[in-house]
């Protein structure tokens, strides 16, 4: 038997599509960019949506005018294993830098044959006829006009969360990773090594490196390492460690960045606002003695 109300839909869908088409003609929709932004704004305005949100949506509307190459690490930088090197000598660049995955060269820099997950180094000690190269995945290389939306695709297709940049000739010149690309639009992304501030803002790691929290009082700092960071005058200006290395670099730092002050190695961790959420301090190498 036939529903008798079913002649009665199509007249419903023609007169919702009629209903639509007169709202949009009425208040037609965005036709720029421009547009679209004024749209968001005003949904703020009326509390629709509230100005982290909004945010966000600028940030992912503005992702395909970014480049690979505008938030990579530049590849000086990057913090990358030796595939001929033993264990023993891997563990304090694993340790020390923190990161969950590490690119792997063969040789030269220039060289990379593969990415090591850090985890993975638990098959050794199961199977200790394993090597490092027998660890290693194959490594994502793309170039450095890649736009940060089609990269965001690629990395949630093929499970991929690292990628070596190249620059046009081939070299490579950075990595990105996938939490580069989600921060451009969720804003700095904390891990387990961003601890709440009442838990410390001098770490100190295994290797003997520290990690210390941008905000910490240079008087304070000075103390726990026995250095001098800076004269009388310039510590009169700046009263945390951030401060102080945003003001000897001459702009805001960024993440990867590195410089040397007082005899140590500042390296730049994570960071917020344009502010130093965390370093890396190290003894600078010593440059060697002339005969």
């Amino acid at each position: 038997m036939s529903d008798p109300h079913s002649a009665r839909w199509p007249d419903r869908e023609e007169k919702r599509t009629f209903l639509q088409k007169l709202v949009e003609f009425i208040h037609p929709g965005p036709d720029s960019r421009a547009e679209l932004l004024e749209v968001l704004t005003e949904a703020e305005s009326n509390a629709l949506i509230d100005a982290e949100v909004r945010l966000m949506l600028e940030r992912v509307i503005g992702l395909t005018d970014v480049r690979a190459g505008d938030v990579m690490v530049p590849a000086p930088r990057m913090d990358m294993l030796s595939v001929d090197a033993s264990l023993d000598a891997l563990l304090p660049t694993i340790i020390g830098a923190g990161h969950s995955r590490f690119p792997v060269y063969q040789g030269e820099r220039e060289n990379i044959v593969g990415i090591l997950i850090a985890k993975d180094l638990l098959k050794l000690q199961h199977s200790p006829q394993l090597s490092v190269r027998d660890l290693l995945r194959p490594a994502m290389f793309v170039p450095e006009s890649k736009g940060l939306n089609d990269l965001l695709r690629e990395f949630r297709g093929n499970r991929n969360h690292m990628a070596v940049v190249i620059d046009e000739f081939g070299r490579v010149a950075g990595l990105i990773t996938i939490e580069d690309v989600l921060e451009q639009i969720v804003g700095e992304i904390e891990d387990e090594f961003d601890l709440p501030e009442d838990q410390g803002d001098i770490l100190t790691l295994p290797d003997k490196t520290h990690r210390i929290s941008g905000d910490t009082p240079i008087a304070r700092l000075t103390e726990a390492l026995g250095v001098a960071l800076c004269s009388t005058d310039t510590a009169l200006s700046f009263e945390t460690i951030g401060g102080l290395i945003a003001h000897e670099m001459g702009h805001a730092p960024r993440r990867g960045e590195q410089m040397q002050l007082s005899g140590l190695q500042f390296s730049v961790l994570h960071t917020r606002g344009g502010a130093v959420r965390w370093l890396k301090v190290t003894p600078a190498a010593t440059p060697p003695t002339l005969p």
